[in-house]
């Protein structure tokens, strides 16, 4: 009798405390369809979707060395950057890395194809976290590899 106290109590304290999984199926899913929801409003310079997705206090670290820090910022350096340097843009997840059930860290190939066929290959790193439970892009670093 005692071992089966004993057994039940330790089949209770072990489901009891259970931590939430860092990550699931759905959750890597709502982080894919959001990197491509963002490259949907680069490629279509939706400044509303854009607003939607990112957060207020977004910061962007680009390729050049520019950061764009908060909103206004970003959008506006978004907008010009697919104005400047039109193609099309790839944005490909590698990686999602979960730090808490509410926050990860995203690694994507990111290439843009120019209008002469030129493919300029980058990696992008965001950083998103879950608000008001959505997914949402609180910072990106764009990175171009040394020798590109």
């Amino acid at each position: 009798m005692k071992t089966l106290i004993f057994l039940f109590f330790l089949l209770f304290s072990s489901t009891a405390f259970c931590q939430k999984p860092l990550n699931s199926k759905a959750q890597s899913q709502e982080i894919i369809d959001l990197i491509n929801s963002y490259s949907k409003a680069r490629e279509t310079k939706d400044t509303v979707l854009l607003k939607e997705i990112l957060m207020e206090e977004v910061d962007q670290l680009v390729s050049s060395g520019e950061w764009r820090k908060g909103m206004a910022a970003a959008v506006q350096g978004m907008m010009e950057s697919s104005s400047s340097n039109p193609g099309d843009r790839i944005l490909k997840v590698e990686s999602i890395r979960f730090l808490n059930p509410e926050s990860a860290i995203v690694d994507a190939r990111y290439e843009i194809t120019d209008t002469s066929g030129n493919i300029r290959k980058m990696w992008s790193t965001f950083i998103v976290v879950t608000e008001t439970e959505q997914w949402k892009i609180a910072a990106i670093r764009n990175m171009l590899p040394a020798g590109n």
